[in-house]
């Protein structure tokens, strides 16, 4: 996505803005457990720490044996995460009896839908308070919005991002409190600017007085999309991807199945493939050598390290009407 220097100053501000809204200070030392790289949540949280004067601990993921020593030997007081990892965080420090050793107090959580009652677990078991953050790299990445103290939904920083709420299947603005589809019209971005920018969420969205004194038009907890894309430990990951991966290989056929679950807290998913008469009856050894070989296809595809299972030929049911591919066990209600 294209930024000026201007964009990635204001992208910086927001995020500040909301870390303060989320009781984070220069005063404290946060821990960046967003990815780096291409994926806005780290750069863009890193960014916002440092334009609001706070210490940064920039760790990334993948190693959380290392991460809760940090926050440890750091004194970390503030986090920014995917609430799930955060959850998986909070068990490593458990095991190893280390929760009252920390001086954690805050937490900035997003990339990822997660619940009210994930949050009451996150800050019973880490004795802290979690907030939401919201944003998408089309937008700004994270600091679009943010949820106060009250928890009654996410501030939008409409001096930034004008936000509606309309109807998916009529395109036709709803009236506060009723849910739809999320859109923007950026106001200051000058690389990318976005006019009625369709971003898939379902939520709603209310003008009235937060109980905070903010007069920011808050958007509610997300209650999904209006098409098939999936967040997956704050990746979005399209059906049509894992297709186009697998239609690249011959020993399988096009039909596959996507089994998305939440397990210890981390999202995981399994890809279910069929493969071709032919090669379903071939030894064990070669079975494993071509589950290792989709596993990597899609990994190269998504971004993401899955588990491949492969099934018999027609065993996945087959569909006369849109086919699903999609079985999303994860309990986010």
């Amino acid at each position: 996505m294209g930024y000026t220097r201007r964009d990635l100053d204001i992208w910086s501000e927001c995020v500040a803005r909301a870390l303060t809204m989320a009781g984070v200070s220069r005063e404290d030392i946060i821990q960046v457990a967003y990815g780096y790289g291409l994926f806005t949540g780290g750069l863009g949280a890193h960014g916002g720490a440092e334009k609001l004067g706070a210490t940064v601990v920039p760790m990334s993921t993948g190693n959380t044996k290392k991460l809760t020593t940090m926050m440890v030997d750091f004194g970390v007081t503030a986090i920014a995460c995917t609430p799930s990892y955060l959850l998986h965080i909070a068990e490593t420090l458990e095991e190893n009896g280390e929760v009252d050793k920390i001086k954690l107090k805050t937490a900035v959580c997003g990339a990822e839908p997660w619940t009210e009652n994930m949050r009451r677990q996150i800050e019973d078991r880490l004795h802290i308070h979690a907030h939401d953050i919201y944003g998408l790299s089309e937008i700004m990445g994270p600091g679009v919005a943010c949820d106060c103290e009250c928890h009654t939904g996410l501030h939008v920083y409409d001096d930034h991002f004008l936000p509606e709420i309309i109807s998916p299947e009529t395109l036709e603005p709803v009236a506060d409190g009723e849910t739809g589809e999320l859109v923007f019209t950026t106001i200051t971005k000058e690389g990318l600017p976005l006019l009625r920018y369709r971003t898939r969420d379902l939520t709603s969205i209310t003008h009235e007085v937060c109980g905070c004194g903010r007069t920011l038009p808050r958007i509610s907890r997300f209650k999904g999309r209006s098409d098939d894309m999936l967040i997956i430990r704050g990746v979005n990951v399209f059906p049509s991807q894992i297709e186009a991966a697998l239609l690249e290989m011959g020993e399988t056929t096009p039909h596959y199945r996507m089994i998305v679950d939440r397990v210890n807290n981390l999202d995981t998913l399994e890809v279910q493939v069929e493969v071709g008469e032919k090669f379903f009856s071939d030894e064990i050894r070669e079975l494993e050598k071509l589950s290792t070989k989709i596993g990597h296809v899609i990994q190269q595809a998504i971004g993401l390290a899955v588990k491949v299972k492969l099934v018999e030929p027609k065993s996945i049911e087959r569909s006369m009407g849109k086919a699903v591919h999609v079985i999303d066990n994860r309990k986010l209600v």
